[in-house]
């Protein structure tokens, strides 16, 4: 029997636990933002509707954040379990960004978390808004540092590899934060998170539209969703754009695996359509633009575009597994553009409520933003390999040498059934959520309230029967 190949496994774990829970966070760095402007509509307009809005979003955003806590405590684990040599060479760099996050990003969110959900009697409006607003800058903030910790991986910068210990020793810490490609990804994921979200609330909102229910709050959520994806979507290719142009620069070969572009060359095709062959390192049933790819990576119209072949194989990243990632991303994106256009469309015309066709398409929409979020990590993540910090350590030395295949392909089997579980009960209690929908407003009448409200302040809402 053969022996069970320890270093996949562990690749397969890791990918699909942070595949697992990027989700989440998405999810809530945007829902967060979301409350934020919903709960200011609510104080600047005092219409009740905002503050029905934000009870109801506020409960998904509440669920969501307890799963992405649970599925993200198993990742760091893994690092000393199944990336020990990777932990003790980058530890040193890694082990204090990630720190920063939970002692800044995470306490901060912790802190506040209780007040936003369980305040609304017990503090002022305004010190609610303020909780808000550090829970929303906190999820954002825990973007900050893994997305620096990430970037780091893939542009490493700011420190060497000291020869005695064996492991990186910082240099200049700014350098480390702020490393070449940062900027571009942190900007490109937070955007995505915003892009997110506006889908999943215009969604869920379009579902209450075709069923004409709770319609007058689903009319102000689906406005509001619409507008920001208006405006993220365009935002955000000019932004993919902009990154592409660091990738071109730092990391040729992940590009050239985006492209499936075998051989470097001027006046580079785009590829449409294509079967990567590493094998035989070619293309099958090639659709192309001519002159396509170096325009639109170099801005040149014969632009060089690098090829896979400029380096040895081993060096190279799985082409199939980046080219048609990079092309799910890219064609979701172009697809929330033209939700954004065909909202703006029907606002102008004046039914964008009615407009049942656009309802159903924003429906159908709902988890796309999630799966463009996963195919621009494969592509990020899968074409940095055959490395783990891109250029310096490959994946095959990264990994924890007295750990067996067997042991982990037992913790990935566990992982799967655990995980399964976890996510059924969300979507279950999801599902349940959006079916009771927004709360009912609260009684007028002090008698009319339930025996435990009486005498609270107003902005307490009673959920639906």
């Amino acid at each position: 029997m053969p022996a069970i190949d320890a270093e996949m496994l562990a690749r397969l774990q890791f990918a699909f636990t942070v595949s697992f829970h990027i989700l989440f966070p998405t999810l809530t760095i945007g829902l967060a933002a979301f409350l934020v402007i919903v709960e200011a509509r609510w104080l600047s307009t005092r219409d009740e509707a905002f503050l029905r809005l934000y009870h109801f979003w506020v409960r998904l955003f509440a669920l969501t954040f307890g799963m992405g806590v649970v599925s993200g405590l198993v990742l760091s684990y893994q690092f000393g379990t199944n990336w020990a040599e990777f932990s003790r060479i980058s530890g040193p760099v890694l082990g204090p960004l990630i720190g920063f996050e939970v002692l800044t990003a995470f306490f901060l969110e912790a802190g506040f978390l209780g007040v936003m959900l369980f305040g609304w009697n017990k503090v002022g409006p305004k010190l609610h808004f303020l909780a808000t607003c550090l829970v929303a800058f906190g999820t954002t903030l825990s973007a900050f540092w893994i997305l620096s910790a990430n970037s780091w991986m893939q542009t490493p910068a700011g420190a060497h590899i000291d020869p005695k210990l064996g492991s990186y020793v910082p240099d200049d810490w700014l350098t480390i934060i702020f490393n070449p490609s940062f900027p571009y990804r942190l900007t490109h994921m937070v955007t995505a998170s915003f892009l997110t979200t506006a889908l999943f609330v215009a969604g869920i909102s379009a579902f209450y539209l075709l069923a004409r229910k709770h319609t007058e709050l689903a009319r102000k959520s689906q406005s509001m969703a619409l507008w920001a994806i208006l405006a993220l979507a365009p935002l955000q290719i000019f932004l993919g754009d902009l990154h592409g142009l660091n990738v071109l620069e730092h990391q040729p070969t992940k590009v050239a695996a985006m492209e499936a572009n075998w051989n470097r060359e001027a006046g580079a095709p785009l590829i449409l359509f294509a079967i990567p062959d590493s094998k035989a390192e070619t293309n099958h049933l090639e659709i192309t633009v001519p002159h396509g790819a170096s325009l639109i990576l170099t801005h040149e119209w014969n632009g060089v575009v690098p090829g896979l072949k400029d380096v040895p194989k081993e060096d190279r990243p799985p082409v199939g597994v980046v080219f048609w990632s990079f092309r799910v991303m890219v064609g979701l994106g172009f697809i929330f553009l033209f939700i954004g256009l065909w909202g703006l469309y029907a606002r102008l015309k004046g039914r964008l409520e009615s407009d049942r066709w656009l309802n159903r398409l924003c429906l159908i929409a709902t988890p796309t933003g999630f799966i463009a979020t996963l195919a621009g990590w494969f592509v990020a993540e899968v074409g940095r390999q055959p490395y783990t910090i891109y250029g310096v350590l490959r994946t095959s030395d990264s990994a924890s040498p007295v750990i067996s295949g067997t042991m982990i392909a037992t913790s990935l089997t566990i992982f799967l059934v655990i995980y399964g579980g976890i996510f059924g009960a969300y979507m279950y209690y999801l599902v349940k959520l959006i079916r009771v929908g927004p709360a009912l407003p609260p009684p007028e009448n002090e008698a009319d309230k339930p025996e435990a409200m009486r005498g609270a302040r107003p902005g307490l809402v009673v959920p639906a029967e």
